[in-house]
């Protein structure tokens, strides 16, 4: 992402009560859980150039820092990883969360063993960087469709493994959460409905509708349709929500007059900064947008670490 792009995220920010409303929000066992394989991945056996250069009781200061313009997010992710390396390791965030941050911002600090600080470095640098880049990117969607009622919502295109940071990353640029997962609610594409129906449009409603009533009351159903002519035997069944994919903006906006208030109206496909702001004009309720996640560049942050003053010279002396 560009910086002039960046910087353009940052003008339209959820505001401090929204900012504080994300503490909590991002599981501890399921960032522990990361962590933890990441390093394994990363240092199965030990950092054996650490272990070979740095004396065990060398101590350090890293300050994690932006090189560009955005919007931050993950630093009980910085947090937990320097915490998971050296338990005793002081970790001070200096921008929560979901503010917005200019280029050369201190983000946070860590003072601990140098050793597990640059065991941890690359795990943290690499998670936080794409958290960050994630709600950079959902802060410029957000920004481009404000005033219109439409929602900014990801989709199950993220990470493997990573979706539980990604979608809190989506939060934290002020976007909103679809389904996290298959077991969350009924989402029948269009693969689906040509398998239920072998084919056959008459058949849609009622197989929608059977369907349905074998639901529990709090799950949710949505139905994705590709043309106008499906619009009414979907709602007939009685579904909460209809996706309009790949639709034109006239199609849209005649989709949004046909749905009339039935079921929330949700747009996807062909969503990008282009063309957000005209989809969010036609009156849908949500928009989903896989590139939230599955195509962002990692933010430029950096991590510069110094050791104690005077660590240098008692080495040499010594």
């Amino acid at each position: 992402m560009s910086a002039p792009a960046a910087a353009a995220s940052t003008a339209a920010r959820p505001d401090a009560l929204s900012v504080q409303a994300l503490a909590g929000t991002l599981p501890a066992s399921a960032v522990d859980a990361v962590l933890r394989a990441a390093l394994q991945e990363d240092a199965p056996y030990g950092d054996i150039t650490s272990q070979t250069l740095i004396p065990a009781d060398a101590r350090a200061t890293a300050v994690l820092a932006a090189r560009v313009p955005g919007v931050f997010s993950g630093g009980e992710v910085f947090a937990a990883a320097m915490k998971l390396t050296d338990a005793d390791a002081a970790v001070e965030l200096l921008v929560a969360d979901g503010a917005a941050f200019a280029a050369g911002t201190p983000l946070a600090r860590v003072r601990g063993n140098a050793r597990a600080v640059l065991l941890a470095e690359r795990v943290a640098l690499n998670l936080v960087q794409r958290m960050s880049a994630i709600a950079t990117r959902t802060a410029e969607f957000v920004a481009l469709v404000d005033g219109t009622g439409a929602r900014i919502t990801d989709t199950r295109k993220t990470t493997p493994g990573l979706r539980v940071l990604e979608r809190y990353a989506v939060r934290c640029g002020g976007g909103a959460n679809h389904r996290f997962s298959l077991s969350d609610a009924v989402l029948a594409k269009d693969n689906h409905l040509a398998v239920l129906t072998g084919g056959d449009p008459s058949k849609l409603t009622a197989v929608l509708r059977d369907a349905r009533a074998r639901l529990g009351h709090t799950t949710h159903f949505e139905v994705e349709v590709d043309n106008m002519e499906q619009i009414e035997p979907v709602l007939a069944a009685g579904v909460d929500t209809i996706m309009l994919d790949n639709f034109s903006l006239e199609e849209l906006a005649a989709g949004v007059a046909l749905v009339g208030g039935r079921a929330r109206v949700e747009a996807s496909g062909n969503v990008n900064l282009a063309t957000v702001a005209g989809i969010a004009a036609t009156g849908v309720d949500v928009i989903s947008i896989g590139g939230l996640t599955h195509s962002v560049a990692a933010l430029d942050l950096g991590l510069d670490i110094e050791l104690e003053p005077g660590y240098a010279t008692e080495q040499t002396a010594g």
